[in-house]
């Protein structure tokens, strides 16, 4: 037994740690059966010590790597010199990005008349059966909610990669027995949108880094919150496509609340399921990156 500077033997006398023994032997060779395990205990303890140094130096991953990550999985690239057109409802949405300019429109039906509505770098505009309108802010505005939102859901997790994005890792997660990046985004004032006081709460798998879940707290109209599950998967022209079902909770419900604890609450079947948000007809035109 090894107690401060002495080695005990088991007729309970002792040797003290290097001294001579016949032979001209050192205690420490007296007795390695004993010692050796405690050098190999020891060096563990030093490398489980010198591991643990570098994990808490090295601090939590990059919540801005994870989602270029994310991106690149999802085929963002193919998005920035595009055109991608879908349904979503009873709407017809034309998205076209291409050297750095952009143009969000939809089209439908109102009472027999043909409205063609479109977002664009230089402002918005909106045509009733080929004649333009003129707008008030109010009017505009409106237009502006659902050319911006519908668009930009559509299209996660690239426009995650915009300047006005503010990233925040919070931590791992584990939905459905699967391990998850859990990270929280928010805008600047400065390029971030009319919304850009909503939250959103994105969970990225691990392994696969694809956009699973998601969550948001909107102030628009009465506020509220939301959590997504996507499903129908597809991958469309190189890029991953996925409709959601759509969520809410009667103790996640204002815009104030922790909605980075959807999860949990998700895992103990506290959601109430309040629609599908499903994406028909994508079609996707890849441009060439100059248009001039």
């Amino acid at each position: 037994m090894l107690i401060g500077a002495h080695i005990f033997t088991a007729g309970g006398t002792y040797i003290r740690r290097g001294s001579s023994l016949p032979g001209n032997r050192m205690a420490n060779e007296a007795f390695p059966g004993l010692l050796l395990p405690l050098r190999n205990t020891m060096l563990r303890y030093l490398f489980s010590t010198a591991l643990l140094t570098i994990i808490a130096c090295a601090g939590p991953p990059s919540a801005d790597s994870i989602i270029a990550r994310a991106i690149e999985t999802h085929g963002g690239p193919a998005l920035q010199n595009a055109k991608v057109r879908f349904q979503f409802r009873t709407y017809d949405y034309v998205i076209r990005r291409q050297g750095g300019e952009y143009s969000y429109q939809r089209r439908y039906e109102n009472e027999g008349l043909q409205v063609t509505e479109v977002l664009t770098n230089d402002g918005i505009v909106r045509a009733v059966n080929g004649q333009p309108v003129e707008l008030t802010t109010e009017e505009m505005q409106t237009i502006s909610t659902p050319l911006n939102s519908v668009p930009y859901f559509a299209l996660l997790p690239f426009n995650l990669g915009d300047q006005a994005v503010q990233a925040r890792y919070f931590g791992t997660s584990v939905i459905k027995g699967e391990p998850y990046h859990e990270i929280e985004v928010t805008f600047r004032t400065d390029g971030g949108g009319l919304d850009h006081e909503d939250r959103f709460v994105y969970w990225f798998h691990q392994q696969r880094y694809t956009m699973d879940y998601l969550a948001y707290a909107f102030h628009t109209g009465d506020g509220g919150t939301r959590f997504r599950e996507a499903f129908n998967v597809r991958t469309i022209g190189g890029v991953r496509f996925a409709d959601y079902y759509n969520y809410t909770s009667d103790t996640l419900g204002q815009p104030g609340d922790p909605i980075e604890t959807f999860d949990d609450v998700f895992n103990a079947r506290n959601t109430r399921l309040l629609s599908e948000i499903v994406l028909e007809n994508v079609l996707i035109e890849p441009l060439a990156a100059d248009h001039q």
